[in-house]
């Protein structure tokens, strides 16, 4: 399948507007409803998930919601593409595509900023509640144990 440059540029618009959507706008939201004293909190929390769902995905969960191999139809190996190894490029360092005809890399992009909004939107329910220690912790347990398979089902 060749390049559809129009649904790649759709999806790299698309996935940019739902990252502006989660970093300042649900940060300066959340930090606009909370308290005075925990603003500075609330705000790290959504920079926080960003950063740790980003680094979460790409080590591991593209590849347990889409990797290869299956197991037990709950989740997709987790191994099979840690870090992204054979997932977006091929052996001549060119691009793969998807069935689609957009670049995989894209696609990881664009389902990426999902995981991080998900979790961003927790945040709001925990206001005033949660240091941001706990939170840091939750995070990543939560992408892994519940978005992740989730994921994968879809």
């Amino acid at each position: 399948m060749a390049l559809d440059t129009a649904a790649t540029a759709w999806m790299l618009v698309s996935a940019s507007l739902v990252l502006l959507m989660t970093v300042p706008a649900l940060a300066l939201f959340y930090g606009g409803m909370s308290q005075s004293k925990s603003v500075l909190n609330m705000m790290m929390m959504s920079f926080g998930a960003t950063a740790v769902v980003g680094v979460v995905y790409v080590l591991y969960g593209w590849s347990m919601s889409y990797g290869g191999t299956d197991l037990a139809g709950l989740i997709a190996n987790p191994l099979s593409q840690l870090g992204l190894h054979g997932a977006v490029t091929d052996a001549a360092g060119a691009f793969l595509l998807n069935d689609h005809g957009v670049p995989v890399i894209v696609d990881v992009a664009f389902q990426m900023t999902f995981a991080v909004i998900t979790v961003a939107l927790i945040s709001g329910a925990i206001a005033d509640r949660v240091r941001f220690g706990a939170w840091m912790t939750f995070v990543p347990l939560w992408v892994t144990l519940a978005y992740l398979p989730l994921a994968h089902m879809v």
